[in-house]
């Protein structure tokens, strides 16, 4: 059913005939009129007695008459949740990423995004790896991920955000003789807490692992246990720097040599963002010093 002819007809109900609500609607008498006879076609029911000067309801339509304007208002109360949610005024963002960047750089650009944005919610999924970041998002369960931008991401729109510097944390009791910069050989000696099981992280260690991974003395998934056991002495750990300066105080920060940097980005797929993934972009971007405007996705 065409939602103008319930409109039309709700117009009449409340003008109390053709003529006004003609008027009312900016349209001519006989089309109206038409409109009416298609819309009793249609349902297969009279809606008026147009015996009289002016219309009246049948039983039929004042049954239909309930049910249009139930029909009208959830309509409009549709139109005001889509212009809240194109307006930013309310929403949700889905973010799917994993363990390397579940502190940094997330949770500054989901503080970053909230305090911009405060009736916008965020959702963040957590998966294994970059590969699973995709699969996230090619299931639909997410809109936006956050990856390792070198790692293999298909067919996915990638918008490069920065790297983090990542360095080593080693316990005080391992740390007293430890170089500032570390050689990445040194490192290669060093028992290592390490999540094995992200490919990504492991690819970036690269050489600060053992061939076989000997100097890997515990396989730790959990970021909170990996700086905790580090913090215990059980091993150093290899992190971005923000990362052990906010969560591992007690340890010992030491540079890598040469240097040792992961690049990370947001991932997305083909189609035009919603207004609230948009926003977060926006603000991922300018979080890592790069100016962006919602517009440039016009044409996605």
């Amino acid at each position: 059913m065409d939602l103008h002819l319930v409109t039309y007809f709700v117009a009449v109900v409340d003008h109390g005939g053709i003529t006004k609500a003609a008027q009312s609607l900016y349209i001519s008498q006989p089309s109206l009129s038409q409109a009416i006879r298609t819309l009793e076609r249609r349902l297969g029911v009279t809606l008026f007695d147009r015996t009289g000067r002016r219309l009246e309801l049948t039983e039929a339509g004042r049954k239909f008459e309930v049910a249009a304007r139930r029909i009208l208002a959830d309509v409009d109360r549709a139109k005001a949740k889509v212009g809240a949610v194109r307006e930013l005024r309310s929403g949700r963002v889905d973010v799917v990423t994993y363990a390397a960047f579940s502190i940094d750089p997330l949770v500054e650009m989901v503080r970053a995004f909230r305090q911009r944005f405060p009736r916008l919610a965020v959702r963040v999924v957590a998966t294994d790896g970059p590969g699973g970041v995709l699969a996230t998002l090619r299931r639909g369960e997410a809109e936006v991920g956050l990856m390792d931008t070198a790692a293999e991401h298909a067919t996915f729109a990638v918008i490069p955000l920065g790297a983090q510097e990542l360095v080593l944390a080693a316990p005080a009791e391992m740390s007293g003789g430890l170089p500032d910069p570390i050689p990445r050989a040194t490192v290669r000696s060093l028992p290592l807490v390490v999540d094995r099981g992200d490919p990504s992280t492991v690819a970036a260690l690269g050489d600060l692992i053992e061939e076989d991974g000997r100097n890997i003395v515990l396989d730790c998934a959990h970021p909170a246990a990996t700086w905790d056991l580090v913090e215990r002495g059980v091993g150093a750990t290899v992190a971005p720097r923000s990362v052990v300066d906010q969560q591992m105080p007690r340890t010992r920060t030491v540079e890598i040599e040469p240097p040792l940097s992961r690049s990370f980005g947001l991932v997305l797929r083909s189609g035009r963002p919603s207004p609230a993934a948009m926003a977060f972009i926006a603000i991922a971007k300018s979080h890592v010093g790069k100016t962006t405007d919602l517009n440039e996705f016009a044409d996605w």
